[in-house]
């Protein structure tokens, strides 16, 4: 069974699906661990940072994000880490995940940007055709 699973989250709806999914998968072995990976996109950082440079809530939106994923793995009694990456997102996702053999990605179909809702999301996209390992896609 799948012991090293990567778990890509953005905290997207999708993403949480994911999560469940990863959790479920990493239950069935006592010994699995998930790594959960969030990527800080360097371009939407930027306007990020210059549109809110005076309030403290900078990085409370990255940590936000995790927050409800992170309480889930928690609850799951599965072994996990929490990895910040940065750059685009899917080629970062696989960078990480073909540089650490993972055994399986679990990534939602679609992340937070809406001009991607008509197709399978440009970054799952991307994951599925580069990475060296079985990628699940949630719906």
């Amino acid at each position: 069974m799948y012991k090293k699973i990567l778990l890509a989250t953005d905290g997207s709806e999708h993403s949480k699906r994911a999560a469940e999914n990863a959790l479920h998968i990493g239950t069935c072995s006592s010994d699995s661990k998930i790594d959960i990976v969030y990527v800080i996109d360097h371009d939407k950082a930027k306007s990020h940072v210059l549109s809110n440079w005076n309030t403290a809530e900078i990085g409370d939106k990255h940590k936000s994000r995790l927050k409800d994923i992170e309480k889930m793995a928690k609850n799951s009694n599965v072994a996990y880490e929490t990895k910040i990456l940065q750059g685009d997102p899917g080629p970062a996702i696989v960078e990480y995940a073909n540089k650490n053999k993972f055994d399986v990605i679990v990534i939602g179909s679609r992340g937070l940007n809406v001009l991607q809702e008509f197709v399978l999301g440009s970054v799952s996209h991307k994951v599925a055709k580069r990475a060296n390992c079985p990628v699940l896609i949630v719906k």
